[in-house]
């Protein structure tokens, strides 16, 4: 009887073990959701890889703290819940600093600075400022800053996947504008060349970008001490000129 109970606990011990194995996530992969659609930050590359400026800058902070980086590609609008679903460790996607994300996540020191613009058709002589979309119809991800900030001025948001999405709405005269990043935008004309679009003004506000974590998590305070690292070395400099042309990862 006793060599029956020795074995059955062995046996539960044994289980676990395995369990606690199992249940967290590998030490050594730093898990990363991103978009994969918004270029110049996450996008498909011409050989098909995921590339960008939060990729890169994600990859090299992953590198300073001796982590694999996996990626898994969400919508915006369903990365936050990954995050608290734990599908991943932090999210890399152009994350804008505000009150609310603060409170509810732990946020990382900003590695992009910008500012917000607004897009119309090239026809559109009506929306110049923000006042303009006061009644008026945007396209956006809706869970993006760049939502609330249409909102904010009366505009009724459509929600989009991304920002390429949004541009074709505008250009079908579905939506009246779009609020989205300057980099973004300027990335897009320069691909594109697109004379269907303009840039009809500012939002008039500067934005810090950062990584969102859950809150509390260990990870954040390795990932601020590798950015700071990337930003001493002249990593975030030499990453963001290649995007850019210019430094735009703050001071």
């Amino acid at each position: 009887m006793r060599r029956t109970f020795l074995t059955a606990a062995a046996a539960l011990l044994a289980a676990m073990s395995i369990v606690g194995c199992s249940s967290g996530a590998d030490s050594s992969t730093l898990r990363v959701g991103t978009e994969g659609t918004y270029s110049p930050f996450s996008f498909q590359g011409a050989d098909g890889k995921l590339t960008g400026y939060d990729i890169e800058v994600v990859q090299a902070v992953g590198a300073k703290l001796g982590k694999t980086v996996e990626f898994t590609q969400t919508p915006f609008d369903s990365i936050f819940a990954g995050l608290e679903a734990k599908r991943f460790d932090l999210i890399a996607n152009q994350v804008t600093i505000n009150d609310v994300r603060k409170a509810k996540y732990d946020l990382s020191k900003p590695y992009t600075v910008s500012e917000g613009v607004i897009v119309t058709r090239a026809d559109n002589t009506d929306i110049t400022n923000l006042a303009g979309l006061k009644g008026k119809t945007t396209a956006q991800s809706s869970t993006s800053n760049w939502a609330d900030v249409a909102r904010n001025a009366g505009a009724k948001v459509e929600a989009v996947e991304g920002f390429v999405q949004a541009v074709q709405l505008l250009k079908q005269s579905r939506v009246d504008a779009l609020v989205n990043d300057t980099l973004a935008v300027g990335e897009y004309q320069k691909t594109t060349n697109d004379k269907g679009i303009k840039v009809a003004g500012t939002t008039g506000d500067t934005s810090e970008q950062a990584f969102a974590l859950l809150k509390g998590s260990a990870l954040t305070a390795q990932i601020n001490t590798a950015l700071d690292q990337l930003r001493a070395d002249g990593t975030l400099k030499t990453i963001s000129e290649k995007y850019f042309g210019s430094d735009v990862s703050g001071k």
